[in-house]
């Protein structure tokens, strides 16, 4: 797709739809800000809703069945195949994981600013492949693996080349995660016009969708795809998401002609940088008494092409000034001349639309709100890999002849949120929308606020459950037998799972939602990276976390909370330590959550109506 001879259609679009007026066929238009492959104008009955979305839906299963299928049994392949210590392997994975995650960053700001959302997912899906039949040669090949039995108890360690391979290729998938994750989910949510309600309407159901397949993928990478790894071949297992990651990148092409795309406009970056220098600049300036007389352009000549316009907040009043008009003391004739480039167009470093200005605020806005959920990405990330490592040492036998792969217990936290969902969206919803008469039931901040809670209570149940292990272990003598199984059933660990799931249906999808819905809608792909970056700094700064508690706790000549010896680990020490942060991390989420403003649009065209140039005197 040439997206300069859209951009050209889009424009003669644009004065088509005012030539024409509103007649039938104008009301199935949608907002002027999409194109379809053929150009504007974008009808409903062709093009996005379902018929569109369900492509992006299958897509991110098949992503999600890959990347849980990496990253569940990362873990175990770390310590059994490659044969690293504990500590190191939960550092390389959350390392892994931290990349994965913040990339997202990069490639939402490239296909929000240059290539756009489907390219990027076009050119990431093709890397992402790459990546994965890489990693399939890795764990295939005798040459690039360390030997599968150890002598005497020692077992030999991966070479430097080995390593090289295998993290080569897990770092090329990272990379395309970076542009997959932000623009599939903000190019799915694009399918659906937000200023149609029943459209919008089927956005709320959407996210919920969204998650439900990432679940459905969890659920099928941790427990078939992790017996087949752990109990038939690393090479087989990889190699069967590596064929469902090509079928879904074919289907999405396939989709092509059904979708709406958002062209990308004007960096992100440099609009708030503008809007911070003319605050700047305007710094000694009096606001007026009347917000009304701040600067706003209604005619689309300095917004992006179906920007929605944004009301002002009272919220950073500093910025204000920046839309504030300045008369011209050597020409007040010529009025907002002093802000312009040689009398035609604003100075964009002089002078920002509120909507620009509103646009800032709702980056400062979220800044806070980013940091309280980063503090339970830190319970977050650490937690499942320990999870998993409980799990390797107890009973996981289902009758004489079966074993559960211990990663396969993330299948508890998946079932759970996969219910849950079901209740959440058919059941509670419509039962709290009666209530407090918001279309979501509950606000984004109060769901993500549930979710908070519901993680405080998996990390006391983890910490009391490994407590509970420990003194199993410590009665039958096995505290020096790592590699003992501890006749405690693997099924102890429930709750916490259980717990765990429950509190992404609320907190992870909450923030996806609120990522989307509260960024600027130039930015939606690089929200979707802001959402994704809290997991992967997370993830660095658990790992920081783990190397400054084992630095601490290993002073006198102490053993410290970890060693490779599980049984002699102190994860109930950590978990509470977890408990306790993630508690007060909640009680200071909430007091920012009350103050936060929700972002205002303004009911009116964002493609209509006129620039307003009122003076004000310096």
């Amino acid at each position: 797709m040439k997206f300069q001879h859209l951009k050209e259609r889009m424009e003669f679009g644009k004065k088509s739809v005012e030539s024409h007026g509103r007649n039938d066929e104008h009301i199935q238009r949608v907002n002027t800000g999409f194109v379809d492959i053929e150009g504007p104008p974008v009808l409903r009955t062709k093009t996005g809703g379902w018929k569109a979305s369900l492509f992006m839906i299958v897509f991110e299963f098949s992503e999600r069945l890959t990347y849980f299928a990496i990253q569940a049994n990362l873990i175990i392949y770390l310590t059994t195949v490659l044969h690293e210590g504990l500590t190191t392997s939960v550092k390389n994975v959350n390392y892994w994981t931290g990349v994965a995650a913040v990339m997202p960053l990069v490639g939402g700001f490239i296909a929000d600013v240059y290539c756009g959302r489907y390219w990027m997912i076009v050119i990431a899906s093709i890397i992402y492949v790459l990546g994965l039949g890489l990693l399939t040669t890795s764990v295939s090949l005798s040459a690039l693996k360390p030997p599968d039995h150890c002598e005497t108890a020692i077992c030999k360690k991966a070479t430097t080349t080995q390593i090289a391979v295998f993290f080569f290729a897990l770092y090329l998938i990272s990379l395309g995660t970076s542009g997959h994750q932000p623009s599939l989910q903000a190019f799915g949510a694009d399918q659906f016009d937000e200023e149609d309600k029943d459209e919008m309407l089927k956005k709320n159901t959407f996210f919920n969708l969204w998650y439900l397949s990432i679940c459905i993928g969890n659920l099928l990478a941790v427990t078939i795809i992790a017996y087949v790894q752990q109990n038939i071949s690393w090479g087989l297992g990889f190699g069967i998401v590596t064929v469902a990651m090509g079928i879904a990148s074919l289907l999405f092409l396939y989709g092509t002609p059904f979708y709406r795309y958002k062209l990308p406009g004007a960096s992100p970056i440099t609009r708030i940088a503008q809007v911070i220098v003319a605050a700047i600049r305007k710094r000694n300036i009096s606001m007026p008494s009347d917000i009304n007389l701040l600067y706003e352009n209604e005619d689309g000549d300095s917004i992006i092409a179906g920007q929605r316009l944004l009301s002002h907040t009272d919220n950073f009043q500093f910025l204000d000034k920046a839309a504030v008009l300045v008369q011209d003391p050597s020409n007040p004739s010529r009025g907002w001349n002093s802000d312009t480039q040689g009398g035609k167009k604003p100075n964009p470093w002089k002078i920002c639309t509120v909507t620009q200005v509103e646009e800032t605020k709702l980056i400062f806005r979220m800044v806070p709100i980013w940091f309280f959920c980063l503090i339970f990405g830190v319970a977050a990330t650490q937690s499942q890999s320990f999870f998993i490592k409980q799990a390797s040492t107890m009973d996981r036998s289902m009758g004489s002849h079966f074993q559960v792969p211990s990663s396969s217990l993330l299948a508890l936290a998946t079932v759970s949120g996969v219910v849950f969902i079901i209740i959440y969206d058919r059941g509670i919803v419509p039962l709290a929308r009666r209530i407090t008469l918001n279309e979501r039931g509950i606000t984004i901040l109060q769901r993500i606020g549930i979710g908070m809670f519901l993680a405080v209570m998996c990390m006391v149940a983890a910490a009391l459950t490994e407590e509970k292990r420990i003194h199993v272990a410590k009665i039958h003598g096995l505290l020096d037998s790592p590699g003992t199984t501890i006749p405690l059933s693997v099924f102890w660990l429930t709750p916490q799972f259980v717990l765990m799931g429950i509190a992404d249906v609320f907190l992870v999808v909450g923030l996806q939602e609120y990522f989307y819905d509260q960024v600027p809608d130039n930015m939606r792909s690089l929200g979707i990276g802001f959402f994704l970056s809290d997991i992967g700094v997370a993830s660095f700064v658990g790992s920081l976390v783990i190397t400054i508690i084992e630095k601490i706790t290993k002073r006198g000549g102490h053993p410290g909370w970890f060693v490779n010896n599980l049984n002699r680990c102190k994860l109930n020490y950590f978990y509470w330590f977890l408990a306790i942060l993630s508690a007060i991390n909640l009680c200071c989420y909430i007091c920012a959550a009350r103050k936060y403003t929700y972002k205002k649009i303004k009911q009116t065209s964002a493609i209509s109506g006129s620039s307003r140039h009122y003076l004000l005197k310096d």
